[in-house]
């Protein structure tokens, strides 16, 4: 009873939404299964014959008692037995060679024979509707556990092929919501949510036949509590989803301001806020408490209310067909009730009760994962932006000339990011971009691996346009490092090797020592087989850096984009990254957004970007000369850093990240 309540109460919890299209995701869905088409007609046959057990059993149970134990004169119905109590007396007492003795034995021993017999028909017919519904659920949830599969496995491969722009447009907890929440929603229902809702309503209807085909007065009786149980059911199950939902609300809250009050621990502290801080939460954490004692009384209320109606059409069945019985009249100008017929119509009401609230409250929960279908197959149709040609060929081995033919940019129509930028970076030489927030820097570098794609104008590498390759050949040929560097939940030895897949592990370990990141990884007690936590967790940032070069290192690039790489390390950590750095961009074409005067100095090219448009270009010396905006730019921001510099002689006396 108590798993049965936690499984109502989970359905409940489920926000109802109802689907905007519903043939054409049935539509999508039937793709899905109609691989395994031949599975789906052993579920249909399956239900079928489970039903068609549990509607025959009453029948069975109701002629062993008319047949055999309370057959009235006249009486034939025994479809199920040759040999009723009728024929069997008939027989016996026709024979001239037993005594009256022998021939009621013989009568008795018949009878009991006949009963058995009838009794091990119902059991087998018990046995074998739970063998076949078993059989039947275990045959929709594995079909229903290939189907979710393929469609994870298509909503990642989609997920992976959408564009930059769909994720800075789009939470990512609510693509997330796409791959869990609305795919256990499809998980429920596939598993047995269908097969509940197909199953109960061929049962009752079947049962319904079956009794107005028995005595239709006697039938219209004793369902005469459906519409009743029906009308709980849809009113104890409404209350109890808005009660949920409110429970939901509250919750959130109650995390809301749970996260608050940890992430601002130190702040309560500080000013002394902790009761204050403690009496909200408890403000926040009573309402949560009320509505899910709201939620709870529908949700208690309504499997005692339908079992009392339950009840209550039993005691109609029992009490009108037994009057019926004991008069030996007929009901309501309707055939006469037998005992037998009492005893089929007390399983059938019960059969029929019992499918009217799981129907009720899975067909609700249907509804909520063809909507939870339409959410994912939205996202499946979701055109990414950024797209291969249809005759895009393979960028053939970079060289490394970069040209910028008055690009024009922007992410929104009508607000444009970049404003006719033109540059060119001949192979091996690095690019520094410098410049106000939001000036477009970032801009520049997402159009080389054609994250992005130019609104006017275009980027080309060694003379072939972006746009006329293949993105996955383009993107191989090209090596990026950012500032937030990103590692998987994974070894060490791994997250290197994620630049290049087939690189031994020698070739791992000689790019991690090209970029120093060998000194501190070979100090961990697994080396580099140390698994890392998630993002990286368990190292400094510098460490994390490190690692991130090193990938970028084993990619071997011709072009290499970093993007303010060293923006978040200290300073000897820098220097050790920027030797590295030296060996690493020596030959290729570098685009470095760097906020570190290191960088700058080194530059072959240095351009200043503003408002969307380069207003400087040159190298750092030369600019310094014009005293214009990097001028200005170098006496605000980078000077402090030579000062720093000069000052240490070259010393750094801070902990570096790299060690800590």
């Amino acid at each position: 009873m108590m798993g049965g309540m936690d499984g109502q109460r989970r359905i409940m919890e489920r926000e109802v939404t109802k689907p905007k299209n519903l043939g054409a995701t049935l539509s999508r869905f039937a793709q899905y299964f109609r691989p395994y088409w031949v599975r789906l007609l052993l579920v249909l046959f399956l239900l079928v014959a489970s039903t068609w057990a549990q509607v025959t059993a009453p029948e069975i149970i109701g002629q062993a008692v008319d047949c055999y134990l309370f057959q009235r004169p006249g009486q034939d119905t025994c479809t199920y037995t040759e040999n009723d109590a009728r024929a069997i007396e008939a027989r016996i007492n026709a024979r001239t060679d037993l005594t009256d003795a022998q021939k009621q034995q013989a009568i008795r021993d018949e009878k009991i024979s006949g009963l058995l017999g009838l009794v091990g028909a119902l059991a087998l017919l018990f046995v074998g509707s739970a063998v076949m519904s078993g059989l039947m659920f275990f045959t929709m949830n594995t079909t229903g556990q290939y189907v979710l599969l393929n469609i994870r496995k298509d909503l990642m491969r989609h997920m992976h092929r959408l564009s930059l722009g769909y994720y800075a447009e789009n939470e990512v907890g609510n693509i997330m919501s796409r791959v869990t929440s609305d795919i256990e929603t499809l998980q429920q229902i596939f598993n047995f949510g269908l097969v509940s809702v197909f199953s109960g309503a061929l049962l009752m209807i079947w049962i319904g036949i079956k009794m107005f085909e028995a005595n239709v007065p006697y039938a219209l009786l004793s369902l005469a509590v459906v519409p009743v149980m029906v009308v709980v059911t849809v009113y104890f199950s409404t209350q109890a989803r808005r009660a949920f939902r409110r429970s939901r609300q509250q919750m959130g809250s109650v995390n809301a301001n749970l996260q608050e009050n940890i992430a601002g621990v130190r702040e309560a502290q500080a000013f002394s806020r902790e009761d204050e801080n403690i009496t909200k939460f408890q403000a926040v954490n009573a309402a949560n408490r009320d509505a899910n004692v709201r939620a709870a009384t529908f949700t208690s209320a309504l499997t005692p209310s339908l079992e009392g109606l339950g009840y209550v059409a039993l005691a109609v069945v029992v009490v009108v067909g037994g009057l019926s019985v004991f008069r030996d009249e007929p009901l309501l100008g309707g055939s006469v009730i037998t005992l037998g017929t009492v005893f089929a119509f007390i399983q059938y009401v019960q059969r029929f009760n019992q499918p009217i609230q799981q129907i009720a409250l899975l067909w609700t929960n249907i509804q909520s994962a063809i909507a939870g279908g339409e959410r994912i197959f939205g996202l499946l149709d979701t055109v990414p932006t950024i797209q291969d040609a249809p005759d895009a060929k393979p960028m053939p081995p970079i060289v490394g000339r970069v040209t910028f033919e008055n690009v024009r940019a922007e992410y929104k129509p009508g607000e444009p990011v970049l404003k006719g930028i033109n540059l060119t970076a001949e192979p091996g030489q690095t690019i520094a971009i410098v410049g106000p927030t939001g000036a477009g820097k970032t801009t520049i570098i997402n159009l080389i691996p054609r994250f992005y794609d130019v609104t006017d104008g275009a980027v080309k590498i060694d003379g072939h346009d972006v746009r006329s390759v293949t993105s996955e050949s383009l993107r191989n040929q090209i090596g990026i490092v950012l500032q937030d560097s990103f590692l998987f939940s994974d070894t060490i030895l791994n997250n290197i090797r994620y630049g290049r897949l087939d690189a031994t592990d020698e070739e791992v370990i000689a790019a991690a020592k090209l970029v120093a990141a060998d000194q501190f990884i070979e100090r961990l007690p697994d080396g580099y087989n140390t698994v890392l936590g998630e993002r990286g967790g368990g190292l400094s940032q510098g460490q994390r850096q490190l690692i991130s070069i090193a990938r970028a290192a084993l990619k071997d690039p011709r072009i290499l984009i970093l993007d303010e790489a060293t923006s978040s390390v200290d300073t000897r950590t820098e220097r050790i990254i920027q030797r590295a750095l030296e060996k690493l961009l020596k030959g290729r074409t570098s685009f470095v957004i760097a906020h570190r005067l290191s960088t700058i100095r080194n530059a072959s090219q240095v351009l200043v970007v503003k408002a969307g448009e380069i207003v400087e270009r040159g190298t750092h010396a030369e600019l310094l000369e014009k005293k214009g905006a990097y001028y200005d730019l170098y006496m605000s921001q980078f000077r402090r850093q030579d000062d720093a510099a000069t000052l240490n002689g070259g010393t750094v006396t801070a902990i570096p990240a790299a060690s800590r």
